[in-house]
């Protein structure tokens, strides 16, 4: 009996650690100078920037926007490298969705860019990929993976802009996945390389450390420990 409820308070207390640093630092988001924030979308209030919480494994990365490039490749026909004006030149679309962290917290924001699958298009996606996993410069391996097929239906967009503003740099600058549905930790930041794969489990950086791979909002926190 006593060794049952030392492991429940071991457990316990495990939960409470991954809660804690899966949200990571609370960073406040600062906004670039010389654009106006929206303050309302859809009829709807926006939570202005500097009052959303925000997250990071190794801390803000400061990416070089001249520099840049996104690679998209795995199983594509069409391998491409993608400057930050090249992704500003695909077709931009605004969203009204919150961002959920499973720590218990959310925002409500209007997220700005192109789709996903409409650059895919020009990579031309090999038959039989299945999944999308996201490489960024503060995880030095898969930070995180979706579904191509959610990709798909969801229609999920890069977003170069939050509130109408250049996403800053404390809030993935060039873009933020936004996955909608999703807890926080698949909505990838400081993205440098996506790649398409025919492997369908595999596991980014909170995913590994006990998250629920799906990360739906209204499923498992936890993955299942059987």
């Amino acid at each position: 009996m006593i060794v049952k409820s030392s492991l429940f308070v071991l457990s316990a207390a495990l939960m409470m650690v991954l809660v804690l640093t899966a949200c990571g630092k609370h960073i406040a988001a600062t906004a670039s100078s010389g654009e106006i924030e929206a303050t309302e979308f859809m009829g709807q209030k926006l939570t202005p920037i500097n009052e959303q919480l925000n997250n990071a494994i190794a801390g803000v990365q400061n990416i070089d926007r001249d520099a840049y490039r996104l690679t998209i490749d795995g199983a594509v026909e069409n391998p491409l490298s993608l400057s930050y004006t090249d992704l500003q030149r695909y077709p931009q679309e605004s969203r009204l969705t919150d961002l959920n962290c499973v720590e218990g917290w959310k925002f409500t924001a209007k997220w700005t860019g192109p789709q996903l699958d409409t650059i895919f298009a020009d990579a031309k996606v090999r038959p039989g990929a299945v999944m999308v996993i996201f490489h960024t410069t503060d995880s030095d391996r898969g930070f995180t993976s979706l579904d191509l097929s959610y990709i798909t239906e969801k229609k999920i967009i890069l977003a170069l802009k939050l509130n109408d503003i250049t996403l800053p740099a404390d809030r993935g600058f060039p873009f933020q996945v936004v996955a909608e549905g999703k807890y926080g930790y698949k909505w990838a930041k400081w993205v440098n390389r996506v790649e398409l794969s025919d492997y369908p489990h595999f596991w980014g950086y909170w995913e590994g450390e006990g998250y629920n791979n799906n990360a739906d909002i209204n499923g498992p926190r936890y993955e299942s420990s059987n």
